[in-house]
């Protein structure tokens, strides 16, 4: 399976499924593109580290077309050069075109720092991303005083954000005392390893969807959760 990793910046989790294939830990998965949204993102080092070719190594940057849809139509024309199987969204801070998920249908996936709910409220959406995630999920479980957890998530990408069904995901305990900081550094090494272990499922066919019994947002709790999303997009504001 040839995969395509959509970065943005450091591209921590990149590095753990590019080392993941290199120590076999993934077999039969090739990471054969690297495409980020800006020529600033910490993730372009990386991959040349490990031995990513330079020319599989590309800044494709949305600001540069005129349309969506050039920029999906470039994503597409780099992935078809390669043969990509497979896209994976590692910190990938842009909307995907539309013309790229319907190529890609069912085969690219986005990696989320906490938890989901298909169709219900939930911790994604616009402006979620990064400490305002945790810092979200902590003020929400200690307003409403139940699930103190908080979970690494992957799941399938649409137009709208973290609004695709949830794939695989892994629960992280919130410990009394957490920070946004100290929920962040818990949940990172497991993110990496529900991702490593989706890709895993790909390429083996075994990707299974999964949808909640219980809202991660009971009846009556939406005030409490837009509050503490207003909370922390003030106190993370560049997230």
């Amino acid at each position: 399976m040839n995969i395509a990793l959509l970065i943005s910046g450091g591209g921590t989790t990149m590095e753990a499924i590019i080392k993941a294939t290199q120590n076999g830990t993934l077999k039969n998965v090739f990471p054969v593109l690297i495409i980020a949204s800006n020529e600033k993102a910490g993730g372009i080092e990386k991959a040349k580290k490990l031995g990513i070719k330079n020319e599989d190594i590309l800044v494709i940057n949305p600001k540069d077309f005129s349309t969506r849809e050039e920029f999906g139509e470039k994503i597409i024309e780099e992935c078809k050069k390669r043969d990509v199987d497979f896209i994976g969204q590692y910190g990938w801070m842009v909307m995907t075109p539309e013309n790229v998920i319907n190529v890609y249908k069912n085969m690219i996936v986005n990696q989320h720092p906490g938890p989901l709910d298909t169709g219900r409220s939930d911790f994604g959406g616009s402006g979620m991303y990064g400490l305002r995630v945790h810092q979200t999920r902590l003020c929400f479980v200690n307003k409403t005083g139940r699930d103190f957890w908080t979970e690494a998530t992957a799941h399938r990408v649409t137009t709208k954000f973290d609004e695709g069904v949830v794939l695989k995901r892994k629960q992280v305990p919130i410990l009394e005392g957490d920070t946004g900081e100290s929920l962040q550094h818990r949940v990172l090494p497991i993110e990496h390893e529900v991702q490593i272990e989706l890709l895993k499922d790909f390429s083996e066919g075994e990707v299974v969807e999964f949808h909640r019994d219980i809202p991660l947002v009971l009846e009556g709790e939406e005030d409490i959760l837009n509050e503490c999303k207003d909370s922390a997009k003030k106190l993370y504001p560049n997230g």
